[in-house]
């Protein structure tokens, strides 16, 4: 499933004036210059978020790609022809998958065992990706039943999410056995230009953003996107953690590395200017939300299902009600971890969050 697609709810401030000067995006299946040596290409989605954001970059004798998109059919033909009539004749040397989602990954296996390309991605990023698709054909866990009835789900919704357990590894062909590692503070080259790795949490566990001083160009993924915000979530693996914070951090981290005049080209929606003011409302709208949910908490006890309203514009039906307990429990977990906010179990296994 994508792992964004949730709009921005109530921001602290209105929506920053963002700069898309690219106008409409290619069409799939082809490939748009934007900058000496690079292109951008768009895949369609299965999901609520239709379309996707790929790279590709000139490297020497070859071509580098960021991003794969789903393992559909439709996307391998895309492919195909971007190979035919785009590539030269050169071969994919390289595959950098920003982050594990399988809109991310999802065709790197086949794209790499195609060309005896090697894939690059952060090592937490790999590992992740790889659970996730061991999971295919599984039962779910007893422990991810626990974790979404104590959310406060009907038996409608566990039910759902026995059914879809184990999905993930649908949407991505074979992964490699073997892969390059990226790390925070990297500089690699591609197509003689240096490129420097900054990751970023909270999303996903690793997430790589690539930053091009010179053509003024920043890779984002799914770490900054101009229309919505990423889905940052608690899972039944963790229960415990806070991506929200990690999140924060990551936006914080971004805008005291990366300077405003670049161009931002993210994973979803249109390339954009205006990378400090995004980062600045993402901050700020997390920040109110946190304030809202608080706010509940002062109230009465909430379980996180009780918590949807102050945190999204939109119902929540079935199709969103993952992402939208795992990013309400996110934010509960910020609050535990401020010391504002804790988490008391009753003996049907219920969690319910009060203000402290």
């Amino acid at each position: 499933m994508s792992m964004d697609g949730l709009e921005d709810t109530a921001p602290a401030r209105a929506k920053p004036a963002l700069v898309y000067p690219l106008g409409e995006p290619p069409e799939p299946g082809a490939a748009r210059a934007i900058a000496p040596g690079v292109y951008w290409v768009r895949m369609p989605l299965p999901f609520v978020l239709q379309a996707i954001n790929l790279w590709l970059i000139e490297d020497g004798d070859g071509w580098t790609i960021v991003d794969t998109g789903v393992a559909l059919e439709e996307s391998r033909d895309f492919w195909r022809k971007i190979f035919d009539e785009v590539l030269g004749g050169k071969p994919v040397t390289r595959v950098i998958c920003t982050h594990m989602h399988p809109d991310h990954i999802g065709l790197a296996g086949w794209i790499c065992r195609k060309f005896g390309a090697q894939l690059w991605m952060s090592r937490l990023e790999y590992i992740t990706g790889r659970m996730l698709v061991a999971d295919t054909g599984r039962q779910a866990p007893e422990e991810g039943v626990r974790f979404y009835r104590g959310a406060g789900w009907e038996d409608a919704d566990i039910e759902r999410y026995k059914k879809r357990f184990g999905g993930f590894g649908q949407a991505v062909s074979r992964m490699p056995e073997a892969y390059h590692r990226l790390s925070d503070g990297d500089v690699i080259e591609i197509g003689g230009r240096a490129w420097r790795i900054i990751t970023g949490n909270g999303h996903s566990p690793d997430h790589v953003c690539l930053w091009q001083e010179e053509l003024k160009l920043f890779i984002s993924g799914d770490q900054v996107l101009p229309r919505i915000s990423s889905n940052v979530s608690v899972f039944p693996t963790e229960p415990e953690s806070d991506p929200l914070t990690d999140w924060i951090e990551s936006c914080k981290k971004l805008r005291a590395a990366i300077p405003n005049d670049v161009l931002v080209l993210p994973a979803h929606n249109e390339p954009f200017h205006g990378l400090h003011e995004r980062l600045d409302h993402l901050v700020e709208g997390h920040e109110k939300a946190l304030a809202r949910v608080l706010s509940r908490l002062r109230e009465a006890p909430r379980r996180a299902v009780d918590l949807f309203g102050a945190l999204f514009a939109r119902k929540i039906g079935s199709d969103l009600v993952g992402m939208a307990t795992g990013e309400a429990i996110a934010h509960a977990n910020c609050l535990i971890g401020r010391g504002l906010a804790r988490a008391v179990t009753d003996e049907a296994g219920v969690v319910r969050y009060e203000s402290v």
